[in-house]
């Protein structure tokens, strides 16, 4: 084969499979689509999931800054400054690892410059609020029965405290009809608190204003409207109550009525005060009360009025298809105890608040069958609070 046959005989074979490729190419853009039958009907590309958004905050508790004279002149230094860290650090320093922490400012931050006074009229020092909102407290309730101990001066003297303290919410006693009709709010890592605070009364006290103090008696349906915009608004709502009656461990009639109703209205935690002795916990409806949490630190006299209460819980909101669900769980209780020198007949003095956990029998003789004691009391109404890891 010369060459000229050669390369026609290349050609007609490129040609030929070319023909071949078109050929298959024709054939395969003809070829019919499956019919489409049950089965394969049901099958769908499967959407994926939406990833709930969750986010957590934690709630610390407790009860009265109750602040007589011996807790203040204990605390003075020699320059007229105080420390209160000598006195309550060490069941304070865990404060700073919670995110929200609340307790009740018994007695009026009006000021030295206002006279500082202990029982039965109290004014105590502005300090003492420095020191627990550096602590970490940034829920202040000032609704109880000695917040007119000064008068319109000290409403005005510790409104203006507060309002200074960055980050805090003092709610419970106002200087305008604006505070008193405003739903304090906090923003704790996406979830948003509302914070509330009532009293049921003011030792016969009257107020200058209407607005001073928030009162629940003849207010009531007011309140819970209060709590039912709140809870509108906001992810949760807690509310700090002034009530019971005084010294006892018993819960009356009237707390667990209110506690029914506000658990109804919205709010999500509900934490009380006033009888300077710790009540029981219980939950109503999912909705945590801690009925009394005592005091934090004071100079009463007798055992029971020396024992406070603490607590913490954990909130998480779950945000799935536009949907926010709020869970509050691992809600837990202990106690501390306020330990001094001196008797009512002196003003106390070496006042230190410690952890049950630290204390011994030459602190408080029988302290371990003391808190088994009074954890009871703890859960006298409800077993389902952890006691300790607060």
């Amino acid at each position: 084969m010369n060459r000229k046959q050669l390369l026609i005989s290349l050609l007609a074979s490129v040609s030929l499979c070319g023909c071949q490729v078109q050929g298959e190419s024709a054939v395969s853009s003809v070829t019919p689509e499956p019919e489409e039958t049950e089965e394969t009907a049901a099958v769908e590309t499967p959407v994926p999931e939406e990833t709930p958004e969750v986010y957590h905050a934690s709630l610390f508790v407790t009860g009265d800054g109750l602040l007589h004279e011996s807790v203040y002149t204990d605390a003075m230094n020699d320059d007229g400054t105080f420390d209160f860290g000598k006195q309550l650090d060490d069941v304070l320093e865990r404060v700073s690892g919670y995110d929200l922490a609340y307790y009740n400012q018994e007695t009026i931050l009006g000021g030295t410059e206002l006279g500082l006074s202990g029982y039965p009229v109290f004014n105590s020092p502005q300090e003492f609020g420095e020191y627990m909102t550096d602590k970490g407290f940034n829920l202040v309730s000032t609704a109880n029965n000695h917040c007119l101990d000064k008068g319109w001066a000290g409403v005005s003297a510790s409104r203006e405290f507060w309002n200074s303290r960055e980050g805090v919410l003092m709610q419970g006693t106002n200087t305008s009809q604006e505070e008193y009709d405003e739903i304090a709010v906090k923003e704790v890592n996406g979830i948003s608190v509302a914070f509330l605070s009532y009293c049921e009364h003011t030792n016969g006290i009257e107020p200058d204003y209407d607005f001073e103090v928030n009162y629940y008696p003849g207010h009531v349906e007011e309140m819970l409207e209060k709590v039912r915009r709140a809870d509108e608004e906001c992810d949760v709502v807690i509310v700090a109550m002034h009530w019971g009656t005084e010294y006892s461990h018993e819960v009356n009639d009237e707390q667990f009525s209110l506690a029914q109703q506000l658990a109804d209205a919205g709010a999500d935690v509900i934490v009380g005060n006033h009888v300077h002795v710790i009540q029981p916990f219980q939950w109503v409806d999912g909705v945590p009360v801690f009925y009394a949490m005592g005091n934090l630190v004071s100079s009463q006299i007798g055992t029971d009025r020396l024992i406070g209460m603490i607590g913490g819980m954990d909130i998480t909101k779950t945000v799935e298809d536009g949907e926010s669900v709020i869970t509050i769980d691992n809600v837990r209780a202990d106690l501390v105890y306020t330990d001094y020198v001196g008797d009512e007949s002196v003003l106390r003095t070496d006042i230190h608040v410690f952890d049950f956990s630290d204390l011994t029998d030459d602190i408080l003789p029988g302290h371990e069958e003391i808190y088994e004691e009074y954890t009871k009391i703890i859960k006298a109404l409800d077993e389902n609070i952890e006691i300790g890891g607060v």
